[in-house]
């Protein structure tokens, strides 16, 4: 009997990484500017504990990095590293999902230069195709079994 491997589902493998609910509001808040513990838990309303694990998870990782912004006492901040700037475009499809489709006096992205707001889609960049205009599969991945 031949061993398949099933190439794991991206979606499950992505959330591993960003965790939760309170995760992404993480995220969220370090793409406005927070970067400290307690700027987080003034935002969030999070209790300390879930908190310190939530940055520790998205530390390990590789969505934030801590660095000292004081050695006296020693302070940590939390800045987002290159994966953790990838999330906004997730951040902003969340966002643009909520306004189609949740109820409420939800707030809207804007431009901070032009003052016009944001309208985020999703598209394909090998076809230019909007995602969700065509059917999707899942496959798995291309690997270069042919070394040079």
């Amino acid at each position: 009997m031949e061993n398949v491997s099933i190439p794991r589902c991206p979606v499950a493998r992505g959330l591993e990484s960003v965790g939760d609910a309170w995760s992404i509001l993480v995220l969220r808040d370090a793409h406005a500017g927070l970067t400290r513990f307690d700027q987080f838990r003034k935002s969030l309303g999070i209790a300390p504990t879930i908190l310190t694990k939530r940055l520790k998870s998205l530390t390990e990782d590789g969505l934030l990095e801590k660095r000292l912004y004081t050695e006296r006492p020693p302070r940590e901040e939390y800045v987002l590293t290159e994966a953790g700037q990838d999330f906004l475009p997730v951040l902003m499809m969340i966002g643009a999902w909520a306004h189609r489709h949740c109820d409420g006096d939800i707030a809207r992205y804007v431009d901070a230069e032009s003052g016009v707001e944001i309208q985020p889609v999703a598209i394909d960049a090998v076809t230019g195709a909007r995602l969700g205009t065509r059917t999707i599969r899942m496959s798995a991945p291309v690997r270069d079994d042919n070394p040079s």
